[in-house]
């Protein structure tokens, strides 16, 4: 298994950390390899999206509108 250092990390975070650790009944080293897991495995949502477009035969043939509207400055006055 490998080990990480995280250096700089804010005293509060480290105190609610702690306090989730405690709560869920497990060291503070046992919350962070937790919670780290989890964000790791958590699918990227652009990803996931792309995925389920080609399952579904691709987005290649949706039609994109045109842009004709013209940029204008705005007025404060």
């Amino acid at each position: 298994m490998s080990s990480i250092i995280v250096r700089g990390l804010d005293d509060r975070v480290k105190q609610q950390l702690a306090a989730q650790a405690k709560e869920h009944g497990r060291s503070m080293e046992a919350e962070v390899r937790d919670i780290l897991t989890k964000a790791a495995r958590r699918p990227h949502i652009g990803m996931a999206l792309l995925s389920v477009a080609r399952d579904v035969g691709g987005v290649d043939e949706l039609p994109t509108p045109t842009r004709d509207d013209v940029a204008r400055a705005a007025d404060f006055e």
